[in-house]
């Protein structure tokens, strides 16, 4: 089976920002996903720099990578260029929100 890159985005929406309870993908942490085979690499944010539960955030998303049927080797990348703003979120979330 073809891994592609809505397989992967998929497999993100399980991953769960803890401070605002949405999933990375709703809150536009998701930059970019690479599909290349059997591997995927997908670029994320975090709502802050200063994020303590970084890692665990950068290892679900891993690990939910890797569920994906056909993934073989995952990586995450923490990247903040550009830097997060909660201009990512869809309006519609964004404005039931409050944002």
């Amino acid at each position: 089976m073809e891994v592609t890159e809505k397989d992967v985005r998929n497999a993100l929406k399980t991953v769960m920002d803890p401070e605002l309870g949405l999933n990375l993908v709703v809150l536009g942490l998701v930059y970019d996903i690479e599909v290349d085979g059997s591997d995927a690499k997908a670029w994320i944010s975090l709502t802050s720099p200063m994020c303590p539960v970084a890692g665990q955030i950068v290892e679900d998303a891993r690990t939910a990578i890797e569920a994906v049927d056909g993934v073989e080797r995952a990586e995450v990348e923490l990247t903040f260029d550009p830097p997060w703003t909660p201009d990512r979120i869809a309006p519609l979330i964004r404005s039931s929100l409050g944002l």
